[in-house]
């Protein structure tokens, strides 16, 4: 496997797959062709059907500026090898120079047709939970401490980076009101939901408060195109730094501790992202929002000092609990249903880690079952589930508006 690096990524919102993936794209693209004078780009699949929503196009114009750029959406053309796929030509006074299709295979990674995926440099032995789990019972180390063998301290390094920026996005979500961009007229809640005491606020209504504020915080901020952490998608990007700055708040873990869970919930990721997909419009949100809850959840045993099989089951519970789950953006847009299942997730991710507490010695199902499970169960999601805006919330919001 690769490193937790290709899990956590700084970038700006909405989407990972739609907007980080094409400018990346169309920047390697761009480097390959430097002679063109002019570009055309042709969307297709989810990119053609979400991209206007997600600001595929502007990614994609700011990335190739200041050279001439026609984007076509082509939402007709099926039996694409990737539901994200786009062709790049290259013009030089009216004549192609230069073609190239590629694929965004999520969490803003690209992929060229007939290549292979971005040369990072293999860290990880390991590529299954069970592999990881016996060498760590093997050499007797914790989850956090394989990842610091297999990587070096220097991820730490990155990882603190990382936390940064999900603690500013959450500051910044939290200090802004208002109404998102995009059409939809949603306006921020965040805010709301941090000041709004209840009348009669027990304490378990104050962590959901709490962790819900931050989740809408971070996730406001990627609909806004503001500056997020994918974990592992931006769609997804509300429900790490959510229940980790909770804890860091009101438990007082330090932010070496943070660290470390961040760095087991990296895992999590990566392995959905090896063995089966994190792309909504591969596998649907279960793929997103679904891996999210997972990681988060093992951060959350890594925090509460779990056990090995504990953190498993924890992260099992969290993606069994969202198999099948759709990707159905209003107007393609990371808001409506996206935010609010930023929050739900991350309220669950905790409940999965309670349960995980008292009954992980009872589990049937693996982690690394509940993966390939999950993406079966994508891959036959119906397309107008997979981030196409053609099937449930969208489509009837659409005839209903």
């Amino acid at each position: 496997m690769k490193s937790i690096r290709q899990v956590y990524k700084i970038g700006r919102g909405p989407s990972s797959s739609h907007t980080m993936g094409p400018e990346k794209a169309a920047r390697e693209f761009f480097a390959l062709c430097p002679d063109a004078d002019s570009f055309e780009v042709t969307l297709f699949g989810s990119l053609a059907k979400t991209g206007k929503g997600h600001k595929t196009d502007e990614a994609i114009k700011n990335a190739l500026a200041p050279k001439q750029v026609e984007i076509i959406f082509d939402k007709k053309t099926e039996g694409l090898p990737h539901q994200n796929t786009m062709d790049f030509v290259g013009l030089s006074n009216g004549k192609e120079i230069l073609a190239k299709r590629y694929f965004s295979i999520g969490g803003g990674d690209i992929l060229a047709e007939g290549g292979t995926a971005e040369e990072n440099p293999e860290v990880y032995e390991q590529n299954s939970f069970t592999e990881i789990s016996q060498y760590c019972k093997e050499h007797n180390i914790r989850l956090s401490d394989y990842v610091r063998r297999m990587e070096g301290d220097e991820i730490f390094t990155y990882l603190a980076e990382i936390w940064d920026t999900m603690q500013q996005a959450v500051l910044e979500g939290l200090s802004k009101t208002g109404v998102l961009q995009g059409g939809l007229k949603v306006e921020r809640r965040a805010q709301q939901l941090y000041n709004q005491r209840h009348m009669d606020e027990s304490k378990a209504t104050y962590e959901t408060r709490m962790v819900c504020s931050y989740a809408f915080a971070v996730s406001e901020q990627n609909a806004d195109g503001g500056r997020i952490v994918t974990a592992p998608t931006c769609g997804s990007c509300g429900v790490m730094p959510a229940v980790l700055k909770y804890y860091k708040d009101e438990k007082g873990y330090k932010d070496e501790r943070i660290l470390d869970a961040l760095a087991v919930g990296g895992i999590i990721g990566l392995l959905v992202k090896t063995n089966a997909s994190i792309s909504g419009a591969e596998c649907g949100c279960q793929a997103e929002v679904g891996t999210a809850c997972a990681m988060a959840a093992a951060a959350l045993g890594e925090l509460f000092v779990m056990g090995v099989d504990q953190i498993e089951y924890s992260a099992e519970i969290a993606i069994e609990h969202h198999l099948g789950l759709t990707c159905d953006p209003i107007f393609g847009l990371v808001q409506i249903p996206c935010i609010e299942r930023n929050a739900v997730a991350a309220m669950r991710s905790i409940n999965a880690v309670t349960l995980a507490n008292f009954m992980a010695f009872t589990r049937k199902i693996s982690l690394d079952l509940v993966i390939k499970t999950m993406y079966d169960t994508g891959r036959d999601l119906n397309r107008n589930y997979r981030e196409t805006a053609d099937g449930g919330l969208a489509k009837l919001y659409m005839i209903g508006s």
